[in-house]
């Protein structure tokens, strides 16, 4: 069944035209949904309950349920860990910003990508996320902590683009003046590289960020750290990244994890260049998060500067990631991974 909190105001409005209703009664309960962010039927007081009752027959109102909560005693990130409806765990991270609240949200159960580095990838996927659970992870952080966020990444567990169709309503939702308002500027959605759904979400024309996860500076390399560099090549990337540049004129984002020895060397950063040369965009160095069950170790500090210096050099733009949360484990798939192996060793007791 469809939960509330999925339904666009023009799908709201179908239904409330099925259910007998009159129009304003639209207008306030999408009000109380995703302005008021509003828990349960309980708190829509201006609401009949004979309404109450009908929408609670013709679609579920499910809010997200926080599990567990780890703040970084470094900066303050907070973690959440959040249960979905059917049991499932997912990830939410929240960063706090000289220039705002940023929520760094997941849009999948597990991933399947298999990304070596990563641990939101180990147990593969279980489901993607609905409209109303990509909503409801800012929803639930807003709500809770009172701070109104202002800046969206779509970069915790899934590959966004493996959901593509429920990730554009959920921008044109949380875009929508009727809703949260947030900038489209002010968000990003970060893909591991399907080349097709790049093509997409250029006819869109969002003005959001793109962020490519590339972490390789060639196809050989990247196929042993990205399974799906087995499908798509850096070269189809970029053909596909041009395309997006010239539909949306938006600057691309790069994202390159840094890991030791692997592609760190200065004839990397060549490489990396010889792609990126003349293009609109941006690299952001990652050094990596080491992860029990995979033997990479980050960059050094000195590494990592140099592979810096050496792009800027060349005209392309390029920061090293601040890192959040560290003391948390907040890079994605690490938390909820703990957590589940703790209920699995629970249940075999």
């Amino acid at each position: 069944m469809t939960d509330l909190r999925s339904l666009s105001f023009q799908e709201l409005t179908g239904l409330m035209e099925q259910l007998g209703e009159k129009k304003f009664r639209t207008t306030q309960v999408y009000e109380w949904v995703h302005k008021k962010l509003a828990h349960s039927y309980d708190e829509m007081t201006n609401i009949p309950k004979a309404l109450k009752e009908k929408l609670s027959d013709a679609v579920v109102f499910e809010p997200l349920k926080e599990v567990e909560r780890y703040v970084s005693k470094l900066d303050g990130t907070t973690k959440f860990l959040l249960e979905l409806s059917d049991g499932n765990i997912i990830e939410t991270v929240l960063m706090k910003y000289h220039h705002g609240n940023s929520v760094c949200i997941s849009s999948q159960v597990g991933c399947r990508m298999g990304c070596r580095f990563c641990a939101s990838t180990l147990g593969g996927l279980t489901r993607h996320l609905t409209v109303a659970e990509l909503l409801g992870q800012i929803y639930y952080i807003q709500k809770t902590t009172g701070e109104r966020v202002s800046n969206v990444v779509v970069m915790g567990t899934g590959e966004p683009f493996d959901n593509y169709d429920n990730i554009v309503k959920f921008i044109h939702m949380l875009t929508d003046e009727k809703g949260l308002n947030i900038s489209q500027r002010n968000i990003t959605v970060s893909t591991c590289g399907l080349v097709e759904r790049i093509y997409d979400l250029a006819k869109e024309q969002f003005s959001i960020t793109l962020a490519i996860s590339l972490h390789a500076p060639n196809d050989q390399m990247r196929k042993e750290l990205m399974p799906i560099a087995n499908k798509y090549t850096i070269s189809q990337i970029m053909e596909a990244c041009d395309y997006y540049i010239k539909e949306t004129g938006r600057r691309i984002t790069f994202e390159y994890s840094l890991v030791a020895g692997v592609n760190d060397k200065e004839e990397h950063a060549k490489e990396l260049i010889r792609h990126l040369s003349g293009k609109l965009c941006h690299v952001n160095l990652i050094p990596v998060n080491p992860i029990d069950e995979r033997d990479y170790k980050r960059s050094t500090k000195a590494s990592v500067e140099a592979f810096a210096k050496l792009l800027e050099k060349n005209h392309i733009n390029a920061t090293v990631r601040r890192e959040m949360g560290s003391d948390i484990q907040a890079a994605c798939g690490q938390l909820r991974k703990r957590y589940n192996d703790r209920k699995e060793e629970k249940s075999n007791d």
